[in-house]
């Protein structure tokens, strides 16, 4: 039975509060009940012993999806490394009908529902996939093109393509960086002008993740003339419309099986009514889009850093050296010591930004921090468990290399390490006054 449907059928309602059982795809797995029980006279879900934020749940959540992964990606992966794309619309919909696209998405358009810490849950198993293209692809469709049409939308857009989304049944991609306007998103040059009932759109946008497979792009536009922090709107784009083309598929250092396009818009004509929410704060609502997406980012890269770190350990515990393990060289162990402490650190700062998210509370300024840590120490570690594989780790063969090349984007994309250094800045206020 899909997690979906087993979740929606065995929902328990105690003192007011939805406590779910999951299922893993291949058949339902029960939690105790003795949690819910647990929990009633409380505010929230009591977490698992030696976890600040977790539940049963959403171990039981990890769970499933981890056998899914094992199943249906891992084994394809080198196969779609090698070919440069993986098949989107296949994998998403095994995704989407196990329920692992819109777990914190609303019940009525497909989701489950539940709470942001459940989508770190599932963007931390998904750093299990062994390769960063794949999880990077699902992100951008489960929190990063649809968190602000699942906010701020209309009854019709979500119907017509959260849903899918959500379900799977569409690939959705994120429109917000231009050749020009890469982390200054205040300075996209792509407009939508209003015609009649329609906008019709021209201008371009670079490095679109899924834009060779997508139904429909989430695309940040000008739609007026005013202040360019007041001056966007967030409009959802069938990618199927006349004007719309595909200019090339990008050939990138990393991630290689994730398809990114470079994508033209010569007068596409969209109905005004597919603005989402109102017109003119697309850039508050994209704002808002990117605190989801750091901490979905962090949570993913945490999960493969230790991968990495365990990897390396039994690797040069059988690697000889000077007739010893190159393990037992102390700057060996004392360096691997030293990265392990750096990935708890980075963890421990994702939760208590989660926490503090899913209670309400603006995490901008730490969800910039853990996105800056996040690049950088993906770059630090990356390097140095590479260098412990001697000329293995400059071979395609191992994880390691691959590792190397996929999370060099971190520090890049979703926001420049310098970006997040500013906003850091900004809350700490330091930045020279103008």
């Amino acid at each position: 039975m899909a997690l979906r449907e087993a979740t929606r059928h065995s929902r328990l309602l105690v003192s007011g509060r939805n406590f779910y059982k999951f299922a893993s795809f291949t058949g339902v797995r029960s939690l105790s009940e003795n949690a819910s029980s647990k929990s009633v006279a409380s505010s929230a879900p009591e977490t698992v012993a030696g976890h600040i934020l977790y539940t049963q749940e959403h171990f039981a959540l990890k769970e499933a999806l981890k056998k899914l992964i094992d199943q249906e990606i891992n084994p394809h992966v080198d196969q779609w490394e090698a070919e440069g794309i993986f098949p989107a619309h296949k994998i998403f919909k095994i995704l989407g009908n196990a329920g692992f696209l819109g777990v914190n998405k609303p019940v009525e358009y497909g989701g489950l529902g539940l709470d942001f810490s459940y989508s770190v849950a599932v963007a931390e198993e998904l750093g299990n996939i062994r390769c960063g293209g794949i999880p990077m692809a699902i992100g951008v469709q489960s929190d990063m093109a649809t968190p602000a049409l699942a906010r701020f939308g209309s009854e019709d857009l979500k119907n017509e393509f959260l849903l899918p989304s959500i379900m799977g049944d569409k690939v959705a991609c994120l429109g917000v960086s231009e050749v020009g306007a890469g982390s200054d998103v205040s300075s996209i040059m792509t407009k939508a002008v209003r015609k009649g009932d329609e906008l019709v759109i021209n201008g371009g946008k670079m490095w679109t993740t899924n834009g060779t497979q997508a139904d429909w792009m989430c695309l940040l536009a000008n739609t007026s003339d005013g202040p360019p922090h007041r001056n966007k709107s967030l409009i959802c784009l069938p990618m199927n419309l006349p004007g719309v083309h595909i200019a090339r598929k990008i050939d990138k250092m990393g991630m290689w099986s994730s398809d990114t396009a470079e994508v033209f818009f010569d007068d596409v004509r969209v109905p005004c009514k597919n603005i989402i929410g109102q017109e003119g704060l697309g850039f508050t609502y994209q704002m808002l889009q990117f605190q989801e997406e750091r901490l979905w980012a962090v949570a993913n890269i945490v999960t493969t850093m230790d991968t990495i770190i365990q990897e390396t350990i039994k690797y040069t515990r059988q690697r000889k050296i000077f007739k010893q393990p190159v393990l037992y060289h102390q700057t060996v162990h004392f360096r691997l010591a030293e990265l392990q402490t750096e990935v708890e650190l980075l963890r421990a700062l994702l939760y208590q930004a989660t926490a503090l998210y899913i209670k309400g509370n603006d995490v901008t300024k730490l969800a910039s921090m853990a996105k800056l840590k996040g690049g950088r120490l993906a770059r630090e570690l990356s390097d140095s468990c590479l260098q412990f594989w001697g000329g293995m780790g400059f071979t395609s063969d191992v994880l390691v290399s691959r590792f190397y090349r996929d999370s060099r984007l971190m520090s890049i994309g979703g926001g420049a390490d310098e970006v997040m250094l500013g906003i850091i800045c900004k809350y700490m206020d330091t930045q020279p006054k103008k």
